[in-house]
């Protein structure tokens, strides 16, 4: 089955929610002229990575998600396109969550993920509550899963999801440039080791005094680059075939391979 999907790499204003969602729309109107079926935007896309003091990020999230799903939903329904919202700052229940909503082309919600690894070198798990599931998904046909950012760093993550039947993984980021290098061979090995497209889309330009890194990805099993873009905003579609991944999966068959009784990863 092939598929276009267009890589929406965003350069997000810090703290600036109704421009951001905005500047979101029109750079998804720009991909709509590829006719994708599937949209994809990175992390934390209605904020930044991310607005501090914690009064101030609180202030920001979107209450219950609403203002995320009304410029998402609206989106998909009225251009009949799937979309990754990449993920949003909301608050829920006396929390904020990094929360990933998916929208099938009716512009329903058929999908949400809580980050579940916040990046503690930024304090991020002091600021936000971590997930406590992962998430499977389907968009016309294709099984998926997803995580963001941080979450690559733990194949056992992205591993479970892989087993449960992936074979379109999404990866929403805000990775900077500092470790450029660590974003694209951490996508490459998570493509390559679970046989699975890839596609990841990072932020790109400045917040505050951080620089991120751009170069999202569309990666096939095999770990090709299909895409790779560069360090500025930029929109650009690829094209999955996902007929393929049987007879990857048959030719080095690491899931029948497999000697889970071994590992001990607890």
């Amino acid at each position: 089955m092939k598929k276009k999907i267009s890589l929406i790499q965003m350069d997000v204003r810090l703290g600036e929610p109704e421009a951001n969602f905005a500047h979101a729309a029109a750079l998804m109107e720009a991909a709509m002229k590829e006719a994708p079926d599937i949209l994809v935007l990175p992390e934390t896309v209605n904020v930044g990575f991310f607005p501090t003091p914690a009064e101030r990020l609180a202030a920001l999230a979107d209450e219950g998600g609403a203002r995320t799903q009304e410029v998402f939903g609206r989106f998909a329904k009225e251009h009949g396109v799937n979309i990754v919202a990449g993920s949003s700052a909301v608050k829920e229940g006396g929390f904020i969550y990094n929360r990933a909503y998916v929208f099938d082309r009716g512009g329903a919600v058929i999908a949400s993920y809580d980050k579940v690894h916040g990046f503690s070198p930024s304090g991020e798990p002091d600021y936000f509550k971590g997930g406590s599931h992962t998430v499977h998904f389907t968009l016309d046909g294709i099984p998926c899963s997803m995580a963001v950012c941080y979450d690559v760093r733990f194949p056992e993550l992205i591993r479970t999801e892989a087993l449960a039947g992936a074979d379109l993984f999404f990866l929403p980021a805000a990775w900077p440039i500092a470790r450029k290098e660590h974003w694209v061979t951490l996508a490459k090995a998570r493509a390559i080791e679970n046989q699975m497209y890839l596609c990841a889309v990072n932020e790109c330009g400045w917040a505050g005094e951080t620089k991120y890194a751009g170069h999202s990805l569309l990666l096939s099993p095999w770990g090709e680059e299909l895409l790779h873009l560069g360090e500025s905003e930029e929109v650009r579609t690829g094209t999955i075939d996902t007929d393929v991944i049987a007879g990857i999966r048959e030719s080095i068959n690491v899931f029948r391979d497999r000697r889970p009784e071994m590992y001990h990863i607890y």
